[in-house]
Parts: structure tokens; sequence; C-alpha cells
């Protein structure tokens, strides 16, 4: 009884796992694949020439593509005209990333994306720009967390 009673000594003064969500936000660890964005040049110029590389090589056949001529004059010939990623077949396996030549498709660590009908998981070239606003510093939670405790102090 004693052994017992010793075993839940120790775990009581463990640190705790449970986090009060949604007032305190998981970090998630360095290399987490969340929610995808589409990147941009400094000049605000899309960094994706439509080479549909990564809808090749996804396994979950997510990715839509559609080529169209640059809006731009230099630089890159092909630009996406329609770019969709549909997030309820998306496996978040990270080919689409490895695969695309310019570094312009990313994972970010963003995990909270819900939404009310499945329609509105389908995430086109808009929605990935604004993702990339929300997280070009790539700590989009850890970032929040510090100025938390900033303003805390």
């Amino acid at each position: 009884m004693i052994k017992g009673l010793v075993v839940t000594l120790r775990y009581f003064f463990k640190r705790k796992i449970t986090i009060q969500y949604p007032d305190e936000k998981y970090v998630p660890p360095d290399g987490y694949r969340g929610l995808h964005r589409l990147n941009k040049y400094s000049d605000g110029r899309i960094r994706c020439v439509a080479c549909e590389m990564c809808s090749a090589a996804c396994p979950a056949d997510c990715i839509e593509i559609v080529p169209g001529h640059a809006p731009w004059e230099g630089g890159k010939e092909r630009y996406p005209v329609k770019f969709e990623i549909d997030l309820l077949t998306c496996i978040f396996c990270g080919f689409c990333e490895m695969a695309c030549p310019e570094e312009a498709i990313e994972l970010t660590e963003i995990y909270d994306f819900s939404d009310y009908s499945r329609d509105d998981l389908l995430i086109d070239r808009d929605g990935l720009l604004e993702v990339y606003e929300l997280t070009k510093n790539k700590n989009y939670y850890s970032r929040a967390k510090k100025s938390e405790r900033s303003e805390t102090q």
C-alpha cells in the first residue's frame, strides 16, 4: 500500500501536461506540419511559377493549379491563376513543400483551423496568401505567447 502511495505522490509533483485551451495556446514543436501558406518575394510577387510539381507529389491529390501568364513584366513568366488546396483530403505529409523548386508552398504551425461548412475548407490562392501575412515571422503561436508574457511583466 505504501508503494502505491509513493507512485501517486511522485506523479502529483510532476509537470502538468494539460493546458486550458483556448486561454492558453499550445506551441507546436519545430517541424510541425499545419496549415499551408503561399510564400511571396519581398516585392510582393508570389513565388509560385505554377510548375505543378507540388500537385504531382501530393499522394492525396488535393492540390489543383491552373497556370497562366504572369501579370507583371520581367521575371517569372508563369503564374498560378487558380491555386486550391482541399484541406479535407490533405494528409499534411509535406511532400508538396519538399517538391517545390521555388519554396513557394510551406506548411505553417497553425493547427486550429476549423469551419462550419465543408466548402470553407477548400482554401484558394488568396486564402493561402492571407496565411502568409499571418505567419511572416514563422512562429504564429510562439509570437503570441511572447507578446502575452511582455504584457504581463
